[in-house]
């Protein structure tokens, strides 16, 4: 029985490495590119292997980014309990669970989806795993607007996946998510500034100042917001997510805010997990409006 719950507790801490919770945000994003591309769904095998390679691909991403941080982790309470911090899993246990990871999602994509899929996901996994983990992290307090673009392509991953090519519709999506991305975690990085601090990371309220953050977590927004309506004055989406897109984005700018007016209150949290059912709101909002136009509902 001990054995048993030994196995378990392994099988959990693997798992929990591969940050399931983040890739399922991605993964709702990639899905969401694979059902725009072809109207009305794509080959439901386009689907399932395209879905899994990715998440193998981002999973070993994950598993490489808790190896690299596995030090600053140890310093912040938000991570110190992670399975390569805390030395339940060791460095090589986990390179290799991440290479497994990695080769197995890339020959997936490779050979069951197309190889432009995997060469973009390859590329999306050196850009987040190695330039934004290894590099940007540590070398810059715009790390997360630098890195952000290889966080950002997932619903490209997900056009290419089922058309095997590159459109301007899939861009937009990614445009939108990498604008999102600094408000999001620059609200995190508010709520854990002192932790942040204390590893040694630069991020902007230990650089440049809580208030400064605050005023780029409102401008981001702002332009966030802005540009959430392109895909519908490019003729991609249509005036029902447009309204959603308005109604969803008002409400981001009003935490942005109330926010840059109370930097120092509990808003941080409530921001940051706001800006996330935001992302997860906009993107069903693209989804529903493509099928309103794919089967007539609104003629």
């Amino acid at each position: 029985m001990t054995d048993l719950v030994t196995a378990s507790s392994r099988v959990q801490d693997f798992i929990s490495m591969t940050k399931p919770r983040v890739i399922l945000l991605m993964l709702v994003c990639s899905l969401v590119g694979m059902l725009l591309a072809t109207p009305p769904v794509p080959p439901i095998s386009l689907i399932v292997f395209g879905i899994l390679g990715i998440a193998l691909v981002a999973g070993s991403a994950a598993v490489v980014n808790h190896v690299a941080d596995a030090q600053i982790d140890r310093t912040m309470a938000r991570t110190d309990t992670r399975p390569i911090a805390t030395g339940r899993i060791r460095i090589r246990e986990g390179l290799v669970f991440a290479g497994l990871l990695g080769t197995a999602g890339l020959v997936i994509l490779f050979f069951l989806v197309n190889p432009l899929s995997a060469w973009l996901n390859f590329a999306s996994w050196i850009g987040y795993a190695v330039i934004y983990t290894m590099y940007l992290k540590h070398a810059t307090s715009q790390n997360i607007v630098l890195g952000g673009l290889f966080g950002a392509a997932p619903p490209l991953l997900g056009w290419t996946a089922v058309t095997n090519s590159i459109s301007l519709d899939a861009i937009l999506l990614v445009l939108i998510i990498f604008l999102w991305t600094p408000p999001h975690f620059w609200a995190l990085a508010l709520d854990r500034r002192d932790e942040y601090a204390k590893a040694r990371v630069p991020m902007l309220p230990n650089t440049h100042g809580v208030k400064h953050t605050s005023n780029q977590i409102f401008w981001y927004t702002l332009v966030l917001v802005i540009a959430s309506a392109a895909p519908s004055f490019w003729g991609s989406s249509g005036l029902v997510y447009l309204c959603c897109a308005a109604l969803l984005g008002g409400a981001f700018v009003a935490y942005a805010l109330a926010l840059r007016k109370r930097p120092y209150s509990g808003l941080t949290q409530r921001t940051f997990k706001f800006s996330i059912v935001y992302l997860n709101l906009l993107f069903c909002a693209v989804l529903v409006d493509h099928y309103v136009g794919v089967f007539g509902l609104l003629t």
